[in-house]
Order: structure tokens, then sequence, then C-alpha cells
């Protein structure tokens, strides 16, 4: 047997608890009006005080009276008649009087019961509805579902506000999942980083200090063996160090950082002469707690990319020069101080297809590329508790935006945090 749903339920003992104390207070209501109206008309009273009165007038009569007494006592017969009269005339409408107040009452109780269900069912509908519909929504949320848009069931206004803060928890858990399943994919890459690393460093040493021997003692007619084995040599301790910097978590304790200094530094280490470079420090830029290695190392690789990008856009045939601009400046993120970084490039751009996952590791775009640069700057942007964005437009260039709230961040709390 299948159980009664919480709508019928509702709508039951909401016409229960209207009708039951109607009906009763309906019953006790005619009872007492049938038991009372016979008590309250007097007729037997009347019948007996006019018999006595009869006898007593009859006795009168026979004794000698004046005219007055005479016409007296016939007053009170006369009086004594009527009264009699209106008590039997009251009693009939009292017998009649209890059906017809019975019918009434029935009636009435009917158009109560018929009303009270209306209520009732509408109550219940306004209850049940969204209520069933909230219900729902949580074995939704339970299953990691989407709640579903459309226009919401009727109901009190409570219900929206309900609603309202049920959607927002819904985007909060649908945003938390998003951050542990990436925060478990970042954890995954960087052990598989780790692990090259490793694996590449073991047999890297012996094979530079062999190429270096070959440099000394290899003969000329082996010369450009020994500088392809050297170049490729050092591609691969450079493809070793990107693996283990994005292996770890910047590490050691925070410090105050002057991040205008940091930019104008890196942008000189960075970017080669023959592409020009601009600073811009807006206003008064605070100090960040960071680390400042890896801020560096973060810019640093944007600011490489974007010479490619623009080294890409000149052999393309493109007018325009190669330019790389770099913006530093204050910014208030939810109502916390903080700094932005914005690094502008002129040159060949990214497609749309390719934009969203240019921070994605070992995705490249560039041959002999490991993929980790932008990965690496994601990485320790987020680090200090920070964001990333990019934009681009095919043809016009690319611009990157790093944001840095002035608290930062203590890496080793996150090298803890990731190691769990």
């Amino acid at each position: 047997m299948s159980p009664v749903g919480f709508r019928t339920r509702l709508f039951l003992i909401l016409t229960l608890f209207a009708t039951l104390p109607s009906l009763l207070l309906t019953l006790v209501w005619a009872g007492t009006f049938a038991k009372a109206l016979p008590l309250i008309s007097g007729s037997s009273a009347w019948e007996r005080a006019a018999a006595t009165g009869g006898r007593a007038i009859a006795a009168a009569q026979q004794a000698p009276l004046s005219p007055s007494d005479r016409a007296a006592l016939r007053a009170h017969e006369i009086e004594l008649q009527e009264s009699l009269t209106q008590a039997r005339r009251f009693g009939f409408i009292a017998q009649r009087a209890v059906p017809i107040i019975a019918v009434v009452a029935v009636l009435a109780l009917g158009i109560l019961v018929v009303v009270s269900s209306r209520v009732a069912g509408h109550l219940s509908r306004q209850l049940s509805r969204p209520i069933d519909e909230l219900v729902g929504w949580t074995d939704r949320l339970g299953r990691g579902q989407e709640l579903p848009e459309g226009p919401p069931r009727k109901g009190a206004p409570e219900f929206a506000v309900l609603r309202s803060r049920m959607r927002s928890v819904a985007r909060e858990l649908r945003d938390a999942r998003a951050r542990e399943i990436e925060a478990e994919r970042l954890r995954a890459f960087r052990e598989s980083a780790r692990q090259v690393a490793h694996e590449l460093k073991n047999p890297l040493t012996p094979i530079r200090f062999a190429v270096a021997r070959l440099r000394r003692e290899a003969p000329p007619s082996l010369a450009d063996a020994v500088e392809v084995l050297d170049a490729e040599s050092q591609r691969l301790e450079e493809m070793a160090r990107s693996f283990a910097q994005f292996g770890r978590l910047p590490e050691g304790p925070a410090a105050d950082i002057d991040v205008a200094e940091l930019v104008r530094y890196t942008t000189r280490a960075s970017v080669p002469p023959d592409v020009e470079a601009q600073v811009r420090i807006e206003g008064d830029v605070p100090m960040i707690r960071g680390h400042h290695d890896a801020l560096a190392r973060a810019l640093s690789n944007v600011l490489l990319n974007a010479v490619d990008a623009c080294r890409t856009g000149r052999d393309s045939g493109a007018s325009r020069p190669a330019r790389i601009g770099v913006t530093v400046a204050r910014e208030r993120n939810n109502g916390d101080d903080g700094i932005i970084i914005v690094v502008r490039d002129s040159g060949c751009g990214i497609p749309p297809d390719k934009l969203a996952r240019i921070w994605e590791p070992y995705v490249t775009h560039k041959p002999g590329g490991t993929g980790l640069g932008l990965a690496i700057a994601r990485q320790a942007i987020l680090a200090h508790n920070g964001t990333v964005h990019a934009t681009s437009v095919v043809g016009d260039g690319t611009e990157i935006r790093f944001t840095l709230p002035t608290s930062g961040i203590d890496a080793t709390e996150a090298v803890s945090a990731d190691s769990r």
C-alpha cells in the first residue's frame, strides 16, 4: 500500500481541523436549543396557572362583589386568558422551530465544509507544491545534478527566498566540486611532473659530463655532432627544470614584495632588445605578502610567451611593431585591497578554441615546448590566492591579467594542504 502523499495529508488535516470543531459546536448548539426552547416557552406552567386562576375567579364570583370589584375580576380573567393563549402560541412555534433550526444548522455546516475544503485545498497546494519542488531539489543536489531553471511554482514569498538560498548553495557546491576536481587534477599533474623531472635528471648529469669531455677531446670531424648533443642535452635540462618547477608549490617563508620593482626587473631580464617593452605603474602600488621567486618566474613565463607571440606575428608579415606593455595598478576585489598585473602583447593572438586551454599543463602549440610555462604561472598565482585571466583576438594580440591580494598566502600552508 503506497503511503499517503504530503499534499493529501495536509488537505485532510486542514479540513478536519476546520470541520470537526464546527460539527461538534453545531450538535451541541442544536441539542441545547431543542432542550431549552420548551423550557423557555413555559406553556405547562401557564396551563396550571390558568386552571388555578379559573377556579379562584369562579369562587370569587359567587361572593357578593361591588361592580368595580367585578370589573377588576373580569379584567384579570381576560388577561389570564390572553397570557395562556400567548404561551400556547410560543410553545407551538417552539415545537416546530427545532427541526427548522436543525436543518439550518446542517446547511450551515455543509457550507462550512465546502468552504473549508476549498481553503484547505488552496493552502495544501500553496504549501505542498513548493515543498515537493524543494525536496526534489535536495535530491538533485545530493546527486550533484544541476537545479532546473524554469519558472518557480506558486507559493508563499518565503519559498522564493528558500529557492534563492538553495540556488546559492548549489552554486557554491558546484564551485567547490570544481575546485576539488581541479586541485586533484593538479596534484596528479604535479606528481607526474616530479617523477618525470627525477627520471630526466638522473641520466642528464653523466650526459652533460660526457658532452663536455667530447667537446675537449673529440676530433674536429665530430664537432657538429658534439654541438647537437650539447644543444639537445641543454634542452632536456631545461625541460627537467620546468617539470621540477611545476612539480612543487612555492616553498619557504613568505615576505613583503615590492611588486612594482619586481615587474620592472623581470621585464628587463625577460624581454630581449628587439622587442619594445613598456612598464607603467599606476598610482601607489602596495606591497604584497608572498614569494618573490615564484611570482617573478610566473611573470617571466608570461613575458617569454608574449615575446614568442610578437616574433611569430612579425615573422608572419604583420606590419605592427613587436611591442609588450606591462601595467601594474592597485585594485580592490570584493572589498579587499590588492593589485593587478596586465601583460599585453601585439602578437598574432590565440584562437578562441585554444584560449581556454592555455593554462593547462602539457598543452603547447610551440615546437619543442613543454606546455608548462603558463601552468607554472597559474599555479604560482593561485598559491597566492590570486586569479588569472586571458583575453585574445587573432591578429590583435593577447592580454594576460594577474590579480593578487595584498595578504597573499604562506606557501608552506599550500604545500601541506597539497600533500594531504
